[in-house]
């Protein structure tokens, strides 16, 4: 199955989880990060069951705090 991962189509298993998927591609310190899928974004609490599908667009996001 192809899946589009941060700009870059990849080929993954039939039925890859979001959790699996940050296995995968090695995301660094994934308790901090945001997914979302095809500009939606998917709640921590789904990542072990929302199976990814032909065709979608994954994004990792982190949102940093910072100012004065």
């Amino acid at each position: 199955m192809n899946i589009i991962v941060a700009g870059e189509k990849k080929t993954y298993e039939e039925g890859i989880t979001v959790e699996k998927l940050i296995e995968e591609e090695k995301v660094e310190t994934p308790q901090y990060v945001t997914v979302s899928v095809n500009e939606e974004f998917v709640q921590r609490a789904d990542f072990a069951t929302r199976q990814l599908a032909e065709g979608d667009e994954v994004e990792f996001l982190y949102f940093m705090g910072g100012g004065r």
